[in-house]
């Protein structure tokens, strides 16, 4: 240790290493921005095969610059029912590609303009307003950041090859490459940042602080860590999620072992390229890297069907994500035939209109037995919901655009309001979730009595909401005027129960905090119930 100054030495390296984490965080935060929602856009468009869902992957991971953040994002996607267990292995596949491009950038020599790339970045993020040029000054003043930290990381690691213990480490993990794994996964797991990881590497192996056949086993580690993401992002997530993100681990594991096997014969093949082609060492790191993820999609890919059915039997269940894509809108229908395009309409509105009423059903069980799993199950339908609502009311917009008779036109009126009554409906019972959600986490008690009475106002608007559906998609009057009647009814409840719970407050039978979850309660069921009727109404006639 003599003639090293150690706590310059860790200063530098951690400072570093913030740096270069801020700037790959900046730099991929601008390239998102830049992005918008095309991103989402990108994994759930493009992805109808496992070979798309390579492509979108490594494009999406490429723009953001973080495998994790596509796999986080993917295990979003399967959870919401957008996207199958497939496509996302296809995804996850090619997020391992994409991540390697961020070591390639680093082993371009510009780690000496860190600094004035990082000065262009400020200028045009605070003396322009446009954001087009904001967003282009994030990504270079986090692309500045990136290399000027991977600088003082650099620097930092400098004295490491004169020291004897290091000198001892790097040998071992040149002995035992489950050494290095296991350093490489920890490393990964602590900074969340495979990236980071390689780019700490690239600087060992430049400064000569370590040699190929002790880092090799290091990178392996870090493609092994970085799912960690992925697995915290698929807690408490659906089935479906869960397989993606184990199906992450999986992929990763495999390829390690299959290249910790053949580490004998890729050690020479990495160094015959790096002899061959003239490579740096940061860049001699990045082909390394980009090799054994390329090369591990290539054996794997084939298998995508073997792997999806493995992670289905390790991890059992019934895979309940709601399919939140419409299934009846093409817009073919549209220009060829719009009086079939209104009817193609009307299923997904029916199918919208059953998301409603289940969601409503998943709260009526959670408001009674507390299982977060039916919560959960009536967030994903609201989820639903609003995303069909997206997308039906786009489809109708175009499509009145179209010649429609009187009749159509009429009925076309009536999908559009009924959409955004349906809609509504979700927004009251997800209202409802949060308030069984305070008076669970707050422990508040609702005596049996006011029990029973939500549970009676509950399932007279399941039925109602049920029927207003029912009589929207038969046109049948006697349906929608018998929706009309138990409004009334709910309207009535709403009034004689929140009297009743006044009463029982007043005799201190109930707290304060249990009658304003109460009324809240019977408020958005009130509200669910006049939604129903708006609906009903359409098959009425406004003059009802």
């Amino acid at each position: 240790m003599e003639g090293v100054n150690v706590q310059e030495m860790i200063f530098q390296f951690i400072g570093g290493l913030g740096i270069f984490l801020f700037g790959l965080k900046f730099m991929g935060d601008g390239l998102q921005k830049s992005a918008g929602d095309r991103l989402r856009d990108i994994l759930d468009k493009f992805t109808t095969n496992p070979f798309m869902g390579v492509l979108a992957g490594a494009l999406v991971t490429m723009l953001i610059q973080s495998s994790s953040g596509t796999t986080v994002l993917t295990v979003g996607l399967v959870n919401a029912g957008f996207m199958t267990l497939r496509q996302a292995i296809g995804v996850i596949m090619g997020a391992n590609i994409g991540t390697t491009v961020t070591a390639f950038i680093i082993g371009i020599e510009l780690k000496e303009y860190g600094l004035p790339i990082l000065a262009v970045g400020a200028l045009l993020l605070f003396f322009f307003k446009s954001k087009k040029i904001t967003y282009l000054g994030q990504t270079l003043f986090g692309f500045g950041a990136l290399f000027y930290g991977l600088k003082l990381m650099s620097n930092g690691m400098k004295p490491l090859r004169g020291l004897e213990t290091f000198q001892d480490l790097t040998l071992s993990m040149s002995e035992q490459p489950i050494l290095g794994v296991v350093i490489g996964t920890l490393f990964t797991v602590i900074v969340q940042s495979s990236s980071a990881t390689i780019g700490v590497l690239q600087g060992l192996f430049e400064q000569g602080a370590i040699s190929l056949d002790a880092a090799l086993p290091v990178l392996f580690g870090d493609n092994i860590g970085t799912t960690i993401t992925a697995v915290l992002a698929a807690i408490g997530a659906s089935v479906a999620a869960k397989r993606a993100a184990f199906t992450h681990v999986i992929f990763n594991v495999v390829g390690t072992t299959l290249f910790l096997i053949l580490l004998q014969l890729y050690t020479p093949f990495i160094e015959y390229l790096k002899d061959a082609l003239g490579l740096n060492e940061e860049m001699t790191i990045a082909f390394a890297h980009g090799l054994f993820n390329f090369t591990n999609m290539l054996i794997q890919f084939p298998f995508i069907g073997l792997l999806a059915l493995i992670v289905t039997k390790l991890i059992p269940g019934d895979d309940t994500a709601v399919d939140q894509k419409p299934q009846h809108l093409d817009p073919i229908f549209i220009e060829q035939s719009p009086s079939l395009a209104l009817d193609q309409a009307k299923e997904e509105v029916m199918r919208m209109g059953e998301f409603a009423y289940k969601g409503l059903e998943e709260t009526s069980q959670y408001l009674n037995n507390h299982q977060r799993k039916h919560a959960d199950m009536a967030l994903q339908y609201e989820e639903a919901l609003n995303n069909l609502d997206r997308k039906i009311t786009d489809y109708l917009v175009n499509l009145s655009g179209s010649s429609l008779t009187e009749l159509e036109s009429s009925k076309h009126s009536a999908l559009i309001d009924s959409v955004r009554d349906i809609e509504r409906i979700g927004d009251h019972f997800e209202n409802i979730i949060e308030l069984v959600d305070y008076k669970i986490s707050n422990k508040v008690h609702l005596t049996e009595q006011a029990q029973d009475d939500l549970n009676d106002m509950l399932n007279l608007t399941l039925i109602t909401v049920k029927q207003a559906m029912k009589s929207l998609e038969t046109m049948d009057r006697e349906e929608a005027l018998a929706v009309v009647q138990k409004e009334n009814q709910i309207d009535q409840y709403e009034r004689s129960y929140r009297k009743k719970h006044i009463i029982r407050m007043n005799n201190g039978v109930c707290t304060g905090p249990a009658g304003i979850v109460f009324v809240d309660i019977i408020s958005n069921l009130e509200r669910i119930g006049d939604h129903a009727v708006n609906i009903a109404e359409e098959v009425l006639g406004k003059e009802q």
